[in-house]
This record gives structure tokens, sequence and C-alpha cells, in this order.
């Protein structure tokens, strides 16, 4: 196993960060998880991110698709429960606030068997929609083959800084989608399941942003979840599971489909 492996899959076992005294999780080595390089967001910008809070200390991410529906990673759904925030670019000063037990958890059937299906669902309380709260678009069937290769998008999320604090103020980053065999060369091998952006400029995402969405540009879908990424997150691709690849067991589970 290559290091740059084992730094991957270091950061998937701790990409939910922990909340305790404000400041992301420390790394085996003592590096932080991070998101650098990013803006602060616009009120109302992404108005389908919600700040998810665990109870067992770890936050991370996730997106609205549905009134009683959140889009999050699989590894952030393994606790006894947890709380939505929703509608604030503050991660933990939501409008409206939802705690969820894990009853209400669904992750993927090949999350932990295989690499590439790091994505889970959370049925919620009703939400009504507004110009704060809204859902966000998933791709169509029809778009089920395309793998968004130098597409445009935003990433978006509340997770640590470079100065080791977590975000108190929703940070976005305009990032671009590369293929596969260009990830791979970073982490050695890259499930078809998975996609990966560009590290422009040292962006990155990382660390409690996890769950969180991967939104195009142009006619806004989210094509990814946000899952993994090196330690440091600053010179090497981010990480997401696939959502295309993922439409079948989303509709089945929730019946959002487009």
């Amino acid at each position: 196993m290559t290091m740059k492996l084992v730094l991957l899959i270091l950061c998937v076992a701790t990409a939910c960060a922990r909340s305790s005294s404000n400041r992301t999780a420390l790394h085996p080595d003592g590096t932080q998880e991070r998101i650098v390089n990013g803006y602060a967001a616009s009120e109302g910008k992404a108005p389908y991110a919600v700040g998810l809070r665990l109870n067992n200390g770890a936050v991370g991410a996730g997106s609205v698709i549905g009134n009683t529906w959140v889009l999050t990673a699989a590894h952030c759904l393994t606790t006894d429960s947890l709380t939505i925030h929703y509608g604030s670019n503050r991660p933990w000063n939501g409008q409206v606030q939802h705690t969820v037990n894990k009853d209400n958890f669904f992750r993927h059937p090949g999350f932990g068997n295989s690499a590439g299906h790091d994505i889970g669902l959370i049925r919620t309380p009703h939400v009504d929609f507004s110009n704060l709260i809204n859902k966000i678009a998933l791709p169509n069937f029809s778009q089920q083959g395309e793998r968004f290769e130098n597409w445009w998008c935003v990433a978006c999320g509340w997770g640590g800084m470079a100065n080791g604090e977590l975000a108190d103020w929703l940070q976005c980053m305009d990032i671009q989608v590369i293929s596969n065999g260009e990830c791979g060369k970073s982490y050695r091998s890259v499930a078809s399941t998975n996609m990966c952006t560009r590290a422009i400029d040292g962006k990155s995402t990382c660390g409690g942003d996890s769950g969180g969405a991967l939104v195009t540009h142009d006619n806004p879908i989210q094509v990814g979840v946000i899952a993994f990424g090196s330690v440091g997150c600053k010179s090497l691709p981010s990480g997401y599971t696939r959502v295309s690849d993922h439409l079948e067991w989303i509709k089945e589970t929730s019946g959002i489909a487009y």
C-alpha cells in the first residue's frame, strides 16, 4: 500500500471534524484538516446547504434534496443522532433546526464494503422552502453516464480553515472536475463511482466539509458529495461520491428522481 493511499484512508476515517473548542480534528501526524482559499458566501448563495452537528461531537454538512430529505456522506451517519441546521450561513444558528435519530439514517449498502459508495440520506421532518432554504436538483437519469469532466462547480461548507478553526460563516470555492485517471495519479486508484476536483491555487475541501454538495455552475445540479481528501488538504485533489451513479438507490430510498 502506498503512502498516498494511506493518507487517503486516514482522511476518510476522520473526515467529520470534531467541534470541541471550535477546532478541527487532528490527524495522527498532527496535520489539521482544513479548507483553504475559499470565499465567504453571500446570504442565500447555497440555500440547500445544511450544517450537521452529530451527537458524538463531530460536525459535517449535507444538502436539502426534498422537503423531507437531506443528502450527505455515509460516514457522517455512524452516530445515534444529529441536529440539522437549515437556512443560515452561520453553521449552528439555523433558522430551522431538527434533531433526527439513527432510525432515519440510510447509508448506501455498498458503504464499508467497497470504495465509492460513501453516500447517505437523512429522512427529516417537513421543511418549508424559502429564499434561504431550498432544495438542490440532482442529475436526471439520462445523465447517469455523464462524468462531468472539466465542468466548473462550487463546493461550500463550514470545515476548518487555514488557521485551524472551524468556519463560523459558510465558505465556498469554485473548482473544476478532473478525470478519475488524473485523480488516480495522486491516490493510486479511484473508484469509478468517485469523482475528483483539481487543487487549484491551494483550494480544497476537507474535514468538517464532509457530506456537503458539489454543484455545477451552469443549470445547478448536485453531482458530488464531499467524501475524502489528502492530509493537509492543500495540494492534492478533493474527492467526492458521484451522485449520478447512485440515482437508482436515491430513488428507491427517498422517492426523489429527475
